[in-house]
């Protein structure tokens, strides 16, 4: 597994940019919430330690991973919103379902970024099973939600 031994919340500083003006989108899934909460955290932390206002970063919630597009849309779309950071977690399970939402989910993502010119960051976790997520959420592997923060900050700077 590639990151067996990597946490994900290591990244190097290279291509940071102020973002001390710059307004954060960030959708988060209420689906698996224990793990969404975790990468929010990290997503909000990892902004704030970079220079972030707290004032220029809103949250949007929605029902699952699978509506992250349309919540990525929606604040896309808005000129003020500079990147829009997408969290959720889909667990793989017993039917293809899995599959569809997370193709969708990444497709959709990609496509919104494309369409808005604007970072548009896939934060989602798309774990085995629930400690796998858990490990990515703030356990052993690092907070992706860190990784997703980071993304947006670099790709500001792009």
């Amino acid at each position: 597994m590639a990151t067996s031994l990597k946490s994900l919340s290591q990244y190097t500083d290279k291509n940071i940019t102020d973002i001390s003006t710059k307004k954060f989108g960030i959708v988060v899934s209420e689906w698996n919430d224990q793990v969404t909460e975790s990468l929010f955290s990290g997503t909000v932390d990892t902004l704030l330690k970079h220079g972030a206002k707290k004032d220029n970063i809103f949250r949007k919630n929605v029902p699952g991973s699978f509506e992250l597009t349309l919540g990525a849309q929606y604040l896309a779309q808005m000129e003020e919103i500079d990147a829009v950071i997408c969290l959720g977690c889909v667990i793989q399970g017993e039917t293809r379902h899995f599959d569809f939402i997370c193709d969708a989910v990444a497709n959709g993502i990609t496509q919104v970024g494309l369409k808005y010119n604007k970072p548009v960051i896939f934060g989602v976790l798309t774990p085995n099973d629930m400690q796998q997520a858990l490990d990515r959420a703030g356990g052993k592997h690092g907070n992706k939600g860190d990784e997703a923060a980071i993304t947006a900050v670099k790709m500001l700077g792009f």
